[in-house]
């Protein structure tokens, strides 16, 4: 039998020669510390000897010097108190052995002690005659004290001199402590690093072991695996055609095997490249053979002056259907608008036009024949209109719509990847102006997106900053002019560009998604406030009403928000009223309807803002449950001129009314648009007329003075 050495046995044997290596080298690392160790032992010992002798040099000298200075008065006029308390006070000095002052003939003056024993006698100790002829401060030792002897001097005339002798035994003393004190601390750190040492060889071995076991599941066991299903290909229908290998391992087995598979890979190739080239849930032309198509186009029309337009169409809240229905259905959705942008291009788009989907909900079309402009704006129109009308999905009607940016070559650029930037920027212009419409691109979309860009920017930390404030619009009842309530409303003071219009930095929080971090706190700021108004004792409870954007409605979490912010301000749920655009609410009425009959059940009031603006009627009431509707201020302002506006306003009173349902009316600036609708029987206004917004302590204000 041929042996065979398989990886992970030459894996093993690499990794025991690497750890033998390392094994060597820790053992010559350890030698060499030791040795390291002996050596910076042996020079610190002569480092500290070098410095214990210098100091003491350096602090007997200091000594003398200075008592020879101090003493020089007293020993003139022999003033033998004085000169005693001088030597006794630097007598505390642990270094100093004797302190010693002799007059100019060598006799004994003083030793610091109260008897002076030996006073007036010479002195004749082995140091003595050094010291008697020292004309400046010398040094002098013996193998038990090291002294200093400085003269001591009246102007020039030499008076006697003063002997400093410092304790060689106590000195080494110290030298002797402070070498073991540096000898242990360093054999420490030996020990400390020899633990480093071995922790590090234990770990190395661990590593070695889980590398090893890796290597038998990441990569010898996947391989084996794979060698063996290759192998059960091989059991197949196709032709087998082996190469062979010259590897004797799992390696080896796995060239075989995939040799085995060429022949059945090249009969699948060209399904392969078919499905590399097609979206594969509408079987239209995918991404990557679109731009191959387009760049070859292009280099064929370049120079040759006709004209190629291409069209970015993407659908219109295309997210709610997978969020609200699944999935499932929004393929199903995808499929039917395939189809009909399909339909219409082969109709509208001539022989030469190409239909791709570009992945998620955006469709892409080029056409390039006749008048390009005009035919891109036929195909333009028709696509919305056919896009507009309702799919029926699972049983359900549902209304998207589609947003088109149209670009052209060359007007607008000449390279690919240009044009489908410009037609991507021309599509969100068409989705900013209100969806459901198709723009040309043009040259100050550019700046346009990069001031949108900007304001965005800005916006994102404007509440940290403190730009952003809420105001309140006071809400007055008709039938006796009495403040119920106030709408909050949010305003944005830049720095620079001074107060931002609501209508424009809201659609950019709401396109953003910041509107989901700066609705909440708008909300908790508002019912702080409220509750402060129920302190002022106004008769009755007053409430404040909140814009809830359609994509805070469309997160489906609405109910838990409002819930956890009445329980951290305290503000009773019937003095909280939530303002929904009509058109949030009836885009999908079973979500709705579900969010908004939990919020019911806390005493939460809804009231639907702008209406009579969208396409539902005020049978989708019935459906979906709400407290209240406030006319948009586009009726109330042409009431006095526009019999229509009166007649529509007058009806949605009466049918809101029989549904037992509150009316709002907003934008009322002038007396007989007062009048006219609390004759109407309007039940509450709100308006320039009664009172601009103000901020929270001039509403405060407000309701004291009308409270007197």
């Amino acid at each position: 039998m041929k042996f065979r050495l398989g990886l992970q046995a030459r894996f093993l044997l690499a990794m025991a020669l690497v750890l033998a290596v390392v094994m060597a080298l820790l053992l010559l690392l350890l030698h060499r510390q030791n040795l390291v160790q002996r050596e910076s032992q042996a020079i610190s010992s002569r480092v500290m000897h070098q410095m214990v002798d210098d100091y003491l040099h350096s602090h007997g000298r200091s000594v003398a010097e200075h008592l020879a200075e101090s003493l020089a008065n007293p020993l003139y006029y022999l003033d033998l108190d004085a000169i005693g308390r001088i030597l006794r006070d630097n007598r505390r000095d642990g270094l100093i052995q004797y302190l010693l002052v002799f007059d100019r003939h060598g006799r004994l003056v003083h030793d610091g002690t109260p008897e002076i024993e030996g006073y007036g006698g010479a002195m004749d100790d082995p140091l003595a005659a050094g010291a008697l002829a020292a004309e400046r401060t010398v040094s002098q030792d013996s193998p038990q004290v090291l002294e200093m002897s400085a003269p001591i001097r009246v102007g020039s005339e030499r008076i006697g001199g003063v002997r400093v002798g410092l304790s060689m035994q106590v000195a080494h003393g110290y030298e002797q402590r402070s070498a073991e004190r540096l000898r242990a601390r360093v054999e420490e750190l030996a020990r400390r690093h020899q633990g480093w040492v071995a922790l590090m060889l234990l770990l190395l071995l661990g590593v070695a072991m889980l590398a090893a076991l890796y290597v038998q599941r990441i990569l010898v066991h996947p391989i084996r695996q794979l060698a063996a299903a290759a192998r059960r290909i091989e059991a197949g229908d196709y032709s087998v055609r082996s190469q062979g290998s010259a590897r004797n391992d799992e390696l080896g087995d796995l060239v075989r095997a995939f040799d085995r598979m060429s022949e059945s890979v090249a009969r699948h190739d060209r399904d392969v490249r078919r499905m590399a080239y097609t979206d594969a849930l509408t079987g239209l032309t995918n991404r990557l053979a679109f731009r191959e198509n387009l760049d070859h186009r292009l280099m064929r029309l370049r120079g040759s002056g006709r004209q190629l337009a291409l069209l970015f169409a993407d659908i219109d809240d295309f997210k709610r259907v997978n969020d609200t229905l699944g999935h499932e259905a929004g393929d199903e959705a995808l499929l039917q608008f395939a189809n009909r942008i399909a339909e219409a291009v082969g109709r509208y788009g001539g022989d030469d036009a190409l239909l791709a989907r570009f992945g998620g909900d955006e469709f892409v079309i080029l056409i390039q024949e006749g008048e390009v402009r005009s035919a891109a704006t036929r195909l333009a129109e028709v696509l919305v209109a056919e896009l507009r009308r309702p799919l029926d999905i699972h049983d359900r009607q549902v209304f998207l719509g589609t947003s088109i940016g149209i670009t052209l070559f060359p007007e607008d650029a000449s390279s690919a990847t240009a044009l489908m930037k410009n037609g991507d920027i021309a599509m969100y212009q068409a989705k900013v102006a209100g969806k459901n419409g198709f723009r040309f691109y043009s040259r100050a979309m550019d700046h346009a997106v990069e001031r949108r860009v900007h304001m965005e920017q800005e916006l994102r930390g404007a509440w940290e900053r403190g730009e952003l404030s809420v105001v309140y619009q006071p809400v007055c009842r008709t039938s006796d002019g009495r403040v119920v309530g106030a709408e909050a409303l949010l305003r944005w003071q830049h720095p620079m560009l001074g107060m931002i219009a609501p209508s424009v930095f809201i659609d950019v929080a709401e396109q953003s998604g910041l509107i989901e971090q700066i609705g909440p706190r708008v909300l908790h700021v508002a019912c702080t406030e409220a509750v402060r108004w129920m302190d002022l004792d106004s008769g009755e409870r007053l409430f404040v009403s909140v814009n809830v954007s359609p994509r805070q409605l469309r997160r489906g979490d609405l109910p838990d928000v409002v819930a956890d912010c009445l329980r951290e301000t305290g503000l009773p749920a019937s003095c909280l009223h939530l303002e929904l655009t009509e058109t949030s609410v009836i885009s999908d009425e079973l979500q709705a309807a579900a969010l908004l009959a939990r919020l019911h059940s806390t005493g939460v009031k809804v009231w639907l803002d702008d209406f009579g603006t969208g396409f539902s009627g005020l049978s989708h009431l019935r459906r979906v449950p709400v407290d209240g509707v406030k006319i948009d201020r586009s009726f109330v302002a042409d009431l006095q001129r526009d019999p229509d506006d009166l007649a529509l306003t007058t009806a949605i009173i009466a049918m809101a009314h029989s549904l037992g349902i509150t009316v709002v009316a907003e934008g009322v600036e002038k007396e007989a648009q007062y009048n006219l609708l609390a004759e109407r029987g309007c039940d509450l206004v709100q308006g320039y007329w009664l009172s601009h917004p103000v901020s929270a302590s001039e509403f405060a204000h407000l309701l004291t003075q009308r409270m007197r």
